[in-house]
């Protein structure tokens, strides 16, 4: 795939010999002329690099900067400017600028400085791509004979570019390991992007997944990028695909089919270079006979199928679990007592390795370092015991729903509208009527 620049330069013969020499070093160029212009091109695609002249007819190069960061932190930019201005070239550096030129600019001291620029680009994304997925919890396979070969599928789907079906109950890891098969491939370096397609529908999470032309809807007051648009040359994680509606699986098919899409109310096509990962903890080949998911879609998610067994039935790896999960709370001591050890193995964890975190937590909590006793463990034994009162959620009422509320409840659940439903107190389809109505 050919490095991608956005040249904006209004100057007609400057433009044409850039084009013309750049374009023989086998970079492919998007030209702009203008501020105007170029906030188009960078809010409708993603560059490797921006070169952009100080004076243009609608406003100062410089000033264009934060509008490239707000789109994109990372991408390096370069400033031409016609006059020897040190104050000037400070100032562009302190804005995010990356290199500074004044003309009359040698093309092929400017190709130099490209390459130099495109490797600070590189190492600008490794750096964020790393601190993200090193703030990720640790990834546990242990030894059993189902885990084993489940690591040696996502291994080999690390090692290509293929989509990959996570399959396996609610906590059973499917998000740990989608992490880990971007961690370990060579997109590694680019963003992980994910969405939970049971907490958002229809409209919604074809916004989400597609983005929006500004104008689209009420609210829409600017155009915005989806997740598509960010997932470029990454990876995007569809979490628990089988609750996508049949609408936005037909929209995503042709994604997949053609490699190109439009924003919500757009015209223009767009491209994503994306690796694609699903997860599901549905039973897909129900989902077929109810004709509540596409066989064609199914063919193209599912090239690589890894199934996650439950906790219940990889018991033997239990005390290496608990062990990391004490790690990864910060406690020297990574062992359980025998009496303790016995309670858990005897439990059949519906919640599988997310419900042994939580309970491992909430111990390490109430023990304030201290050691852990059998009596921080209550629950385990067939029924869950109740909390006390005072750390029960209490959903607010809505007399009638309130916009500012429900945004602020979408916001406490961290978009999920069926979490910001029960804080509402309201049914998840009285919340999406209520979205509708708002554009939302």
């Amino acid at each position: 795939m050919k490095t991608h620049i956005l040249l904006v330069e209004d100057d007609v013969a400057s433009r044409f010999g850039f084009i013309h020499f750049f374009s023989r070093e086998g970079y492919a160029i998007t030209e702009a002329t203008g501020i105007a212009e170029a906030t188009e091109a960078i809010a409708g695609q993603r560059f490797d690099a921006v070169i952009l002249d100080n004076n243009l007819p609608d406003g100062n190069g410089i000033d264009f900067i934060s509008t490239v960061r707000t789109y994109d932190g990372t991408v390096p930019i370069i400033i031409i400017t016609g006059t020897a201005d040190i104050p000037l070239a400070v100032e562009a550096m302190q804005r995010g600028a990356d290199n500074f030129l004044t003309k009359p600019v040698d093309n092929a001291g400017l190709s130099a400085f490209l390459k130099k620029t495109l490797e600070i680009g590189v190492l600008k994304r490794r750096v964020v791509a790393r601190q993200r997925l090193e703030k990720q919890e640790e990834m546990f396979w242990g030894n059993s004979a189902a885990m084993r070969q489940a690591f040696d599928l996502a291994r080999i789907a690390a090692e290509s570019d293929s989509p990959v079906l996570l399959t396996g109950e609610t906590g059973t890891g499917k998000g740990m390991i989608a992490k880990w098969i971007h961690r370990n491939s060579s997109r590694s370096d680019n963003e992980f992007v994910e969405v939970n397609c049971s907490c958002l529908r229809g409209e919604l999470l074809a916004r989400e997944i597609f983005g929006n032309a500004r104008g689209a809807f009420t609210s829409a007051d600017q155009d915005r990028k989806g997740l598509l648009d960010i997932a470029d040359r990454g990876t995007l994680f569809l979490d628990e695909i089988g609750d996508m509606g049949l609408e936005v699986q037909a929209q995503f098919l042709k994604v997949l089919e053609e490699k190109t899409y439009r924003r919500l109310g757009d015209v223009k096509l767009l491209r994503s270079n994306f690796r694609l990962i699903c997860a599901t903890n549905r039973e897909i080949a129900n989902l077929l006979k109810k004709g509540l998911f596409r066989q064609d879609l199914l063919f193209r998610i599912n090239l690589i199928t890894i199934a996650i067994p439950p906790l219940r039935q990889r018991m033997e790896d239990l005390p290496a679990i608990i062990a990391a999960i004490l790690r990864s709370l910060g406690r020297d001591d990574t062992s359980v007592g025998p009496e303790i050890m016995a309670l858990l193995r005897g439990y059949t964890w519906p919640g599988n390795f997310r419900e042994l975190h939580n309970v491992l937590e909430r111990a390490h909590l109430l023990a304030r370092g201290g050691s852990l006793l059998p009596a921080y463990f209550f629950g385990l034994n067939g029924a869950a015991a109740p909390l006390p009162a005072s750390a029960a959620p209490v959903p607010r009422p809505l007399k009638p729903l309130d916009m500012q509320q429900i945004q602020q409840a979408l916001d406490e659940a961290d978009g999920c509208v069926e979490k910001a439903a029960a804080l509402l107190n309201v049914s998840r389809a009285t919340l999406y009527r209520r979205l509708k109505q708002n554009g939302e």
